[in-house]
Formats: structure tokens, C-alpha cells, sequence
């Protein structure tokens, strides 16, 4: 097994390199990664969301339907309604999270493991909803020690 996984072309960096073509001994010199790498595991639930016979954008509607509110929301921030494109946003973002929790395979959303991603996705959409709720003027969620701390710190 290791002198298979040492011989030249195998992508083992302490195994010598053949010549390239037309070089001394003729052989041929590749700088194509291998088919098959075992040091990174591809992130648990990263398999195809739909079969591998449906187009691209079925195998993959996890990503795409989060993706789409975002473009949504970033749409709705860009005709001047700032407080419901955030919220859009933040709401995308938790969906995200709850797509990550709930199916077995969902595609290129998968990223890290499913805690980490549902951690940060539901982190971020959690944060962004908060900031959207008390943007002012006319604040729709109040946190009176909020304001405190930032008086307190801008004086």
C-alpha cells in the first residue's frame, strides 16, 4: 500500500517527479490533481440535494432558494426600504439554517459540519434581523441598556 501511494504521478509530494515528454527518460509528467484525494472529506450532508440525473439548479435548490430571498432582500434595500430588505436577508439566513437542520443533503450549502454551518447561518440571520428591528429612525424593537452603552460610549 505505501509503495502504491509513493509512486510517481500519485500526487505524493516526497515521491520524485518523472520527466516531462521528450525529456531523458521519456515519461510523461502530469499536473492534474488525482482523481481521488484522501485528506479532505467533503462537509456531512454535502451529497446532491435532488438525483444526479436532475439539472444543476435542482440538485442544488437548498443553496438557491437562500441565495434567492437574499437577492430579494438586497432588492427591496435598493428601492429604498431598508428595514424589510434586512429583514428579508436575516429571515433567508435563519431559513438557511433550518434547510441545514432539517434535510440530510443539501448540496454546496453544506460547508463545514452541520453544527458549525447551522451555528453561523442562524448566528448571522439572527444578528441581522436584531439590527434590522432597531435601525432608526422610528426603531421597531427598543432595548433600553442599548442606549445606555451607547451614550455611555460615545460622550
Amino acid at each position: 500500500m505505501r509503495a502504491e501511494r509513493d509512486e510517481p504521478g500519485n500526487g505524493s509530494a516526497d515521491a520524485p517527479r518523472p520527466a516531462r515528454a521528450g525529456g531523458p527518460g521519456g515519461a510523461r509528467f502530469s499536473r492534474r490533481p488525482p482523481r481521488l484525494t484522501r485528506d479532505t472529506a467533503r462537509p456531512e450532508g454535502g451529497g446532491r440535494a435532488a438525483a444526479g440525473d436532475a439539472p444543476a439548479p435542482a440538485r442544488q435548490w437548498p443553496l438557491l432558494a437562500v441565495l434567492g430571498v437574499t437577492g430579494l432582500g438586497l432588492l427591496v434595500v435598493a428601492f429604498d426600504a431598508f428595514r424589510v430588505g434586512a429583514l428579508l436577508i436575516g429571515l433567508a439566513m435563519i431559513g438557511g439554517a433550518v434547510l441545514r437542520w432539517m434535510l440530510p443533503d443539501v448540496g454546496m450549502l453544506a460547508v463545514r459540519s452541520r453544527f458549525t454551518d447551522m451555528f453561523t447561518y442562524g448566528g448571522m440571520g439572527v444578528a441581522i434581523v436584531l439590527l434590522a428591528l432597531m435601525a432608526q429612525p422610528h426603531a421597531w424593537l427598543k432595548i433600553p441598556f442599548l442606549d445606555d452603552v451607547l451614550h455611555f460610549t460615545v460622550r
